[in-house]
């Protein structure tokens, strides 16, 4: 009897070795489940051969849009802002690289694989409609388009965040009445990696002319485009164009881009997994 119980639990332990160096039925990739961003990190799976989407689908793109699995990939949706949290959990997550960034990864050096920098996500400031030429808005396009704020992108980000200004200013703009703002405060609600350290630049360069930027971090993309549309902030910098577009469509609001700032190109990370070997065939 000792004899069979020996015999069982070895076949047990072998059965379990066994089952710790196989492969994985599933590959576990979590990505973001807002509309677009979920369609960003498909693009870009479909871009490494990891799957393939239907004919047709873009930007508007879901997992039921996938049309060839080879890896037998499960996509699981979450909110952008919690997918660092979940790397553990999961094989892979495909992340923003503000919230990357904020997670302490570093896109340059953990990312298994970037998408290009696409002019169509460029991360923009916006602000209601009807505010567009304003002094005040006008007075932070001028400083977040500037000389300072592009070089501050390029030697800070090394390549992970990419200033798009194609003409940047010295920090004013020449039709602002700069006398009539001093002593106001702007307020802008953003992320914090890497908008809020953008806009500390963009501060500093305000105070020079006695205006104060009030800028207020927020940790999700929903409360920012709310606050600037019931008039409580006057203008947000966290988003890009596509995510605006729909998210006026979805709830009725009136939210404009005044400038188009960078591009933060989205990344491919490791979670349960160390390299991409797991969807290697």
């Amino acid at each position: 009897m000792k004899k069979i119980i020996a015999l069982a639990l070895a076949l047990v332990l072998t059965l379990a070795l066994a089952a710790c160096g196989a492969k994985k039925d599933t590959i576990q990739i979590a990505v973001p489940n807002d509309a677009t961003n979920e369609a960003r990190a498909l693009l870009l799976l479909e871009a490494n051969g990891i799957i393939k989407l239907k004919d047709g689908a873009g930007i508007t793109a879901t997992k039921n849009d996938i049309a060839e699995n080879p890896y037998n990939v499960e996509i699981v949706e979450a909110e952008a802002a919690q997918l660092p949290n979940l790397l553990k959990d999961v094989d892979y997550a495909v992340i923003n690289t503000n919230y990357a960034i904020n997670a302490g990864l570093n896109p340059v050096k953990d990312a298994f694989v970037m998408e290009g920098s696409a002019s169509e996500y460029v991360n923009i400031l916006v602000c209601k409609e009807g505010n567009e030429n304003t002094d005040k808005v006008k007075a932070v396009v001028a400083a977040l388009l500037s000389k300072e704020v592009a070089n501050y992108i390029t030697n800070t980000y090394n390549g992970s965040v990419v200033s798009v200004a194609e003409n940047p200013t010295d920090g004013f703009d020449a039709t602002v009445n700069y006398d009539a703002l001093k002593g106001t405060t702007i307020s802008v609600a953003c992320s914090p990696s890497p908008h809020a350290e953008i806009l500390d630049i963009v501060k500093g360069t305000l105070d020079q002319k006695g205006i104060t930027l009030d800028i207020q971090i927020y940790n999700d993309y929903v409360v920012p485009n709310n606050v600037v549309e019931d008039g409580t902030v006057d203008l947000n910098y966290f988003q890009h164009v596509p995510y605006l577009n729909d998210f006026n469509a979805q709830n009725g609001t009136h939210l404009v881009s005044v400038a188009g700032v960078h591009v933060e190109p989205m990344g491919l990370y490791g979670g349960q997994q160390t390299s991409l070997d797991a969807l290697k065939g």
